[in-house]
């Protein structure tokens, strides 16, 4: 089995200098040695030969080798099977339905997303990937038992996480992982409460948790789709509200457990459900203790970089953030543990509209009624963590 990781090659670099270096020693002893007129400046070579030596594979054994996690998320947009699940309105993902959704237009939905998943932070990570992925808008087990299917997934033995759950249309929240690179411990799908007595029908996903091990590590992972646009920024709020209520529960059990929630948030990192509702900071020395750690923030506001766009625009909706001991605040390069590296928008040719009205946006099942053959509405994002190896 392989195991996800990336190694900075400042060994080897060391290396290659160390064969010049002895090439040069040789070289330097068999060429001085026509001119010693006797043995003591042979000796003296041959010391400072040993020498040179000796300080170089010293050099070459004290270099540190890290090794690389990439754990992402990707809205799958509408992955629904062709039949119909008892009280979800899925009908417009029936063969009947307005979108004509068949067992063809099905199977290349599952090879579309398995492709997009499979690459998700090869940039980084050669054949290798993600050790975890974050879903929403998934149907239900049935699509995810033939999404893990899919080769390029089954070929690195993916699995998936799922709990069904009272969304009105079926979708729900899921996770992928490789089971060589990341345990499951515990699972559970805390609901989202309405706050206010008028919504107390109101149905939406609630916040997959994920409890496990990576990189001999704890860790957690809060998958959310919260609510949509077509509600006001309150009901995100409230949902931002309740995930911190379950971030700090999870810290409160175990404090040395990294916490990193991820999802279709339906808002920006510049508005208030994540500035104020997370507490999430744009940089790593603000972040406080009951702070999340927020990388995307500048990647919009100093990048102009987003998810998804509409009427010309880019949002950053697609988000990952951490809690402070998944960060190094002290900008002391310790690595000991499991730290935030980098993050990323992840973008291949093949899942931005290359022509026509959306041209430059993110290829999506169906636009105007019409069947693209695509993959998502939205675009995948990673976020890399580095740890030293022991």
């Amino acid at each position: 089995m392989c195991k996800i990781f990336s190694t900075f090659f400042l060994s080897y670099k060391n290396l290659h200098v160390l064969k010049i270096i002895l090439f040069i020693s040789f070289s330097l002893i068999y060429n001085f040695r026509i001119f010693a007129e006797n043995n003591i400046i042979m000796n003296r070579l041959r010391i400072l030969f040993a020498v040179v030596f000796c300080s170089v594979v010293t050099v070459v054994s004290a270099q540190k080798k890290y090794s690389v996690y990439g754990i992402g998320f990707y809205n799958q947009e509408n992955l629904f099977d062709t039949c119909h699940d008892e009280g979800k309105n899925d009908y417009e993902y029936l063969p009947t339905g307005s979108n004509r959704w068949n067992a063809r237009k099905y199977t290349h939905k599952l090879q579309n997303m398995a492709r997009a998943l499979a690459d998700m932070g090869t940039d980084m990570l050669p054949n290798v990937g993600c050790a975890v992925i974050g879903l929403s808008e998934v149907e239900n087990a049935r699509a995810l038992s033939d999404l893990v299917d899919q080769e390029p997934l089954r070929a690195r033995g993916m699995k998936f996480v799922h709990i069904e759950g009272p969304d009105s249309r079926g979708v729900d929240c899921a996770m992928l992982y490789n089971p060589s690179l990341f345990t499951v411990e515990d699972v559970q799908l805390p609901p989202y409460v309405p706050e206010l007595p008028e919504d107390s029908t109101f149905k939406t996903r609630g916040f997959l948790t994920v409890k496990g091990i990576l990189a001999n590590e704890r860790v957690a992972i809060i998958v959310c789709h919260w609510p949509s646009r077509y509600s006001t920024s309150f009901y995100r709020e409230s949902a931002a509200r309740q995930v911190r209520v379950i971030k700090d529960n999870l810290l409160l059990e175990d404090p040395e457990r990294k916490v990193f929630v991820m999802g279709d948030l339906n808002d920006d990192p510049t508005n208030k459900s994540m500035t104020e509702g997370l507490s999430c900071k744009s940089e790593v020395n603000k972040v406080g203790a009951g702070d999340m750690y927020n990388p995307w923030y500048n990647v919009l506001v100093k990048q102009g970089i987003g998810t998804l766009a509409y009427n010309g625009a880019w949002n950053l909706f697609d988000q990952i953030v951490m809690t402070p001991n998944a960060i190094d605040k002290k900008g002391n390069k310790d690595y000991s543990g499991l730290t935030y590296l980098k993050c990323q928008v992840f973008r291949r040719d093949y899942l931005i509209q290359q022509e026509g009205k959306y041209k430059g946006n993110p290829k999506r099942t169906h636009a105007g009624g019409v069947w693209l053959d695509g993959y998502s509405d939205h675009l995948p994002v990673v976020v890399y963590l580095v740890k030293e190896q022991q």
